[in-house]
């Protein structure tokens, strides 16, 4: 899947950031810079894709322990 940035401005100035095609973390360090700029983040909703990542990563881990 195509890794892309979309940023949406809201009439009344809100703005909203979703990142896709990202697994894990790297979704955070791709929007970092663009979230600074805008400034204050209000709250955050993490996608399933987050999740799995972080899943797949732990699994890996413990069976190899």
């Amino acid at each position: 899947m195509k890794q892309t940035i979309e940023i949406l401005i809201k009439p009344d100035g809100q703005t909203l950031v979703q990142t896709k095609g990202f697994t894990g973390e790297s979704c955070r360090d791709a929007s970092r810079l663009i979230e600074q700029a805008l400034g204050r983040r209000e709250s955050e909703e993490l996608t399933a894709e987050f999740h799995q990542a972080a899943t797949t990563h732990d699994t890996v881990r413990q069976q190899s322990s």
